[in-house]
């Protein structure tokens, strides 16, 4: 394959692929489904150890505040090497890089596996974090650097499964796993995809010299500032419900941090002459557009995945494998829809088909806002199959947004802004719903208990049958009163959390339609004859 030589941001230069022939070679599609396997396997693992939590954390003896820092640790970790991907790229070669970077992923996922503490697990996901998250952002860079614009769609559909497949599938492999072989097997899982990832990328791409020159010339004061403000970011939004926001100085703490470390980064990007990453970028009308969708898209993404299992092991009690089955349908039917939307993004406007796809994803959300406390999988089903036809629709189209008009030196740029943005955009799609049920139960259950008070007919009836039930049971008077109240305040408690639910699929169906106003502030794109990027 021809190669020309560019600058790139950071210092140095980097070869890149020149405008690569129509004819693709089977090496290369080898490689871009190695990356594809990779960014799966990372943003699975944002998403495993949900499922296991409990077991987890009673086999570290560790509380359910402490044991929140097993999934904060590997979001913050991650969050800060996205950007920071392109240099990596640079000074070691793709094909270094994404090996490397790759072997030490899956040895600290076996490490998770032999945690011996809380602390020790916490350090161990930090790392797997920091390694795993660069995989999100090469599979992207691999598309755009590595295949023709014809079949860019292709490849932009294949990692659009990945962003969407696996938030849907990380809950039910973790459930699976964790009941079948016990909870350390959803690291160990991991050795599968990743040596067939390092043995796919061995065989696709060709060896780079590596260049660690521009370690010593790297902008390290912006590095640092994105670091101390991303990972700030992440722990505020990760633990601040918990610790009850600014009434906390732990929070006041990464707060102040954030916004000290994100204005430095922005600072330092602007006048450094080549900065390790591109944040002009944002000042191109598409890429901010894509960007806002992609921060709203991971709001959805991971807010929906938050949401549907805290819901179902809740109010329902289903197992983690219960929950699994449940999740999954808002992932298969993506594999069928998805070459079907790759060929349309070629012939249709892509900000109609992201139109219909946010319609569908939020019509969904819209469709979970009226579950009751009787809601199971049957009533899921419908809305989880309408969620999985929605998502490619706007995965796909976002990231032809994101790539279009971008130049080849400022790709791997791109998709590390991308990237992080969605990430970044699925801890605040968290935190506000953490926060939201919170405040919602408590307001729901104010409500319902003004009306179902001791002084209310039909409460003093209700508690009357139900003493009568606890007396005929063998219960004398004074336990079955005590009995019929609880069991009335369990119904209440019960029924304001459902109603907290409904309120939080609304919140994310509202996001999610007033994206479509952002949408259209960007040009009209189409995937040239399949392919991701080119405007018409």
């Amino acid at each position: 394959m021809a190669r020309t030589t560019i600058d790139t941001p950071g210092g140095g230069q980097s070869r890149v692929p020149a405008v690569p022939g129509e004819k693709v070679s089977g090496r290369t599609w080898l490689a871009v489904a190695a990356g594809m396997l990779g960014a799966f396997m990372a943003v699975l693992d944002i998403q495993i150890t949900n499922s296991s939590l409990k077991d987890i954390l009673g086999a570290l003896s560790a509380t359910q505040e402490e044991g929140s820092w097993i999934a904060t640790a590997y979001l913050v970790a991650e969050i800060i090497v996205i950007p920071m991907t392109g240099l990596f790229v640079r000074v070691f070669g793709m094909r270094g890089y994404m090996m490397g970077t790759t072997a030490l992923f899956l040895g600290f996922s076996t490490l998770c596996g032999f945690a011996w503490n809380l602390e020790s697990m916490i350090v161990f996901r930090m790392l797997q974090g920091f390694t795993g998250g660069a995989l999100i952002p090469m599979a992207m860079t691999l598309v755009m650097a590595k295949l023709p614009p014809s079949r860019r769609a292709t490849g932009m559909a294949i990692f659009g499964l990945t962003a969407t497949l696996a938030p849907s599938m990380g809950p039910t492999l973790g459930g699976y796993l964790s009941e079948l072989y016990g909870w350390p097997s959803i690291f160990y899982i991991n050795w599968v995809p990743g040596l067939l990832l390092i043995g796919g990328i061995a065989v696709g791409l060709d060896k780079e010299k590596t260049n660690l020159s521009l370690l010593y010339n790297a902008d390290w004061l912006g590095i640092f500032c994105m670091a101390v403000g991303l990972g700030s970011l992440t722990i505020f939004l990760e633990e601040g419900n918990s610790k009850d926001w600014f009434d906390s100085a732990f929070i006041n703490t990464f707060a102040a941090l954030s916004v000290a470390g994100l204005l430095g980064w922005v600072v330092t990007g602007a006048t450094r002459r080549q900065p390790f990453v591109n944040l002009g970028l944002y000042g191109q009308r598409n890429f901010a557009a894509a960007t806002a969708l992609s921060m709203a898209m991971g709001m959805g993404l991971y807010g929906s995945a938050f949401i549907l299992p805290l819901f179902l092991a809740q109010i329902p009690g289903y197992s983690p494998m219960q929950i699994g089955e449940v999740i999954m349908w808002a992932g298969l039917p993506q594999l069928f829809i998805m070459p079907f939307v790759a060929k349309l993004s070629s012939k249709v406007d892509n900000r109609i088909l992201c139109t219909f796809g946010l319609l569908l994803f939020g019509g969904s959300c819209m469709m979970n806002a009226y579950m009751d406390a009787s809601t199971g999988y049957d009533q899921l089903l419908l809305s989880q199959i309408v969620r999985a036809l929605g998502q490619p629709f706007v995965m796909l189209t976002l990231s032809n947004f994101a790539m279009n008009g971008i130049a080849p030196k400022d790709m791997p740029s791109a998709s590390s802004l991308i990237n992080m943005t969605r990430n970044l955009g699925g801890s605040i799609g968290i935190a506000l719903l953490a926060t939201a049920l919170t405040n919602r139960e408590h307001f729901h259950s104010a409500r319902l208990g003004e009306s179902v008070s001791s002084f209310a007919l039909a409460t003093q009836e209700r508690l009357d049958v139900l003493s009568a039930s606890f007396v005929g049971k063998g219960f004398d008077s004074a336990t079955a009163s005590d009995m019929a109240l609880k069991a009335v305040d369990g119904i209440v408690r019960r029924e304001s959390f459902v109603m907290a639910y409904n309120d939080g699929f609304f919140l994310v169906a509202m996001v999610l339609f007033a994206c479509i106003g952002v949408l259209w502030f960007s040009d009209k794109v189409k995937a040239p004859s399949g392919g991701g990027g080119g405007a018409h």
